[in-house]
């Protein structure tokens, strides 16, 4: 028999295959094909990028030229544009405005076939150094009110392009999924006097039995109400809910367990397609208190279809104590 489960932040049910759940060979494997056009992201090819905004270089580097380690450029196709006024308006029934924010991009190496998790712990801390760096310098912009860092990686996660890069979208509204986890975080902080996540972290650590890895700052495990398959959060121990409050220790922790994460994802389920997420409270948070910021890793192994649509329930194939248990047993080199 299948089994429901409810998130107590969000109150959202997932079911869960606990009968017959599939493992980490029960899923079709991506076949990913290395393309030799000429790619933007590659050192010695910064003319065909946007200017950088933003670059870890070597002292007397040029600007806009190679040598660098990293770099931050602006989107050449931005969802968003930071010139220009909101304008917000009314028609009829609905709200709208102009497409006012940032949409910039983090290259995260100058190897065009090196993926983040081939990348040393300190490079890896180092690109989350530079997404704490845009998240901060894009709050002197009051019309912005949310930032969200991401990564898609492969085609079926959503890359346009196969050369190693993160990307940040800074937007003039808060999400509406962060506004129904800050709702349900509150809610939860009112009647039991106590952080959610904290909560759930805690039982977490006291049964032990969907943790994968954890170091002194961050714990990784795979969330009792995952909505997909091998899901893994990486939350910080201390109670934060800002990303951008982030000590340069707690962003080493965060950098050598999220290339661990990575490295385990990619050795148990043969290299899987992922989006990572890093979900922060607001610019402006009212309760601070009631929510705790984290990074989501998702491999993308099954397709959201109607069902999923239709009702907000996610069918889990696999449910997240055999993930762990997974990951937990690949074998690093």
């Amino acid at each position: 028999m299948s089994e429901l489960r409810r998130d107590p932040i969000t109150g959202r049910w997932n079911i869960f295959n606990t009968l017959e759940p599939t493992g980490p060979d029960g899923f079709e494997r991506e076949v990913r094909q290395s393309s030799q056009a000429l790619c933007p992201f590659c050192a010695g090819n910064e003319r065909l990028t946007p200017g950088e905004i933003f670059a870890v270089r070597p002292p007397g580097s040029q600007r806009d030229g190679p040598g660098w380690d990293l770099r931050v450029i602006p989107n050449k196709f931005p969802a968003l544009r930071v010139e220009g006024d909101l304008n917000p308006r009314g028609v009829g029934l609905f709200d709208l405005s102009n497409g006012v924010g940032a949409h910039e991009v983090i290259i995260e190496t100058p190897e065009h076939t090196k993926q983040l998790a081939d990348c040393s712990a300190e490079h890896v801390t180092q690109v989350l150094q530079a997404c704490r760096q845009r998240v901060l310098d894009l709050r002197g912009d009051q019309r912005l009110k949310y930032s969200l860092i991401f990564k898609n990686f492969g085609l079926t996660a959503g890359a346009s392009l196969e050369h190693s890069h993160s990307q940040l979208i800074a937007l003039p509204v808060v999400p509406r999924r962060v506004l129904e986890e800050l709702t349900g975080a509150q809610r939860y902080l009112e009647f039991r006097g106590r952080c959610g996540f904290c909560d759930m972290l805690d039982q977490e650590l006291q049964e032990q039995e969907r943790v994968v890895a954890d170091n002194a700052s961050f714990v990784a495990y795979c969330p009792f109400v995952s909505s997909f398959p091998f899901e893994v959060a990486i939350v910080p121990r201390v109670h934060r809910w800002d990303f951008a409050a982030a000590t340069p220790d707690e962003l080493a922790d965060l950098g050598r367990l999220l290339r661990e994460m990575l490295r385990r994802i990619r050795q148990t389920l043969h290299d899987p397609s992922y989006n990572f997420m890093i979900l922060t409270g607001p610019v402006e948070a009212e309760e601070p208190e009631a929510y705790h910021w984290r990074l989501e890793l998702v491999p993308r192994l099954t397709r959201v279809a109607g069902f999923e649509w239709g009702t907000g329930f996610y069918i889990n194939p696999t449910p997240p104590e055999l993930a762990a248990a997974a990951l937990r047993s690949a074998a690093l080199s």
